[in-house]
């Protein structure tokens, strides 16, 4: 043996790639195994998840330290994705066969699997923590509040408007809603409603412009709040008439897509506009939505994620 190699037959950096390969690049153990032996050096996938897994178990340390330091963020962005785990998967089959067994068609517990992206600026770092169970992100988001030190001013968060995104006590925080998403449902039906879609894209259109001048420009929070309220509250005030006056004059059906369209934006109007009331209030959830690919890649590539459930700290385990 070449001397410095050591007496473990897996050195730390081998496990490290491993454990990048198949959680970061997405490649699948099998096809794993059929690279290695090819280049003449074979690891079988049940090696490797053994391999992963003492590389998880050290991680486990640094999560733990990332969450905590987290839970003191100015900001957080959340969303999550379905995901499909093997041990929850073989736990929802007990779960079928139990109800059946009593005369039921369905069970009443949760058999939904979801993995919750959180990303928070703590100062000029940005600390990212991802966790996998029937933890929905408001579930997961929750649990990292109730860590967070006594006497901090609230945190911003940024989601989409899904009740999922919700935390039991919404006081904690101030919460921010996508404007993006809210922009989507109008593009989702320029095709059908051309003119009156129009009239909504092309202010959200302006707003996001602004806002990226001011990314270009370095403002700080309170000089982008300043410009946003110089430049983007008049377009948003005057989309906000127009809302209205479609709904008020009966311009368009209150049931119909557009007037379920308009509604959202009415509803949420608030958050949806937060950007203009805070500093430091993003625009956008398209950070949460970008990190939260890297599941999405594995979930195409690999089908089902097999991971340890911490029945200790549910919302906290990391995938």
């Amino acid at each position: 043996m070449p001397a410095g190699a050591g007496d473990e037959k897996y050195s730390a950096q081998a496990r490290a790639v491993l454990a990048v390969s198949r959680y970061y690049l997405g490649v699948p153990g099998y096809r794993l195994q059929g690279y290695q032996a090819m280049l003449g050096v074979p690891v079988p996938d049940a090696t490797q998840w053994d391999q992963i897994e003492v590389v998880g178990d050290c991680a486990y340390k640094v999560f733990a330290q990332m969450e905590k330091e987290a839970a003191q963020g100015e900001l957080i962005f959340q969303d999550d994705t379905a995901v499909r785990i093997v041990a929850l998967i073989k736990e929802n089959r007990d779960l079928v066969a139990a109800a059946q067994a009593q005369g039921l068609s369905r069970t009443n517990e949760r058999t939904g699997m979801h993995t919750t992206a959180l990303a928070v600026q703590v100062r000029e770092h940005t600390a990212i923590l991802y966790s996998s169970s029937r933890h929905h992100a408001g579930e997961n988001l929750q649990g990292l509040l109730d860590k967070r030190e006594a006497g901090l001013e609230k945190p911003l968060a940024m989601s989409d408007a899904l009740s999922s995104n919700e935390v039991a006590d919404e006081s904690m925080l101030i919460r921010c809603h996508c404007l993006a998403h809210g922009r989507r449902k109008f593009s989702d039906l320029e095709a059908v409603f051309p003119h009156e879609c129009q009239e909504v894209l092309q202010v959200i259109r302006q707003v996001c412009d602004h806002d990226e001048q001011a990314r270009a420009d370095h403002l700080s929070p309170e000089a982008r709040l300043a410009y946003h309220q110089a430049q983007s509250q008049p377009l948003m005030d005057k989309l906000k008439r127009w809302l209205d006056q479609q709904i008020d004059d009966h311009l368009v059906e209150p049931n119909s897509s557009l007037g379920k369209a308009i509604s959202y934006m009415q509803t949420h109007w608030e958050t949806l506009t937060r950007f203009l009331t805070t500093p430091g209030a993003p625009i956008d959830n398209n950070l949460a939505e970008r990190v939260l690919k890297l599941f999405i890649r594995q979930r195409k590539t690999r089908y089902f994620t097999k991971i340890r459930i911490v029945p200790t700290a549910p919302a906290c385990s990391p995938a």
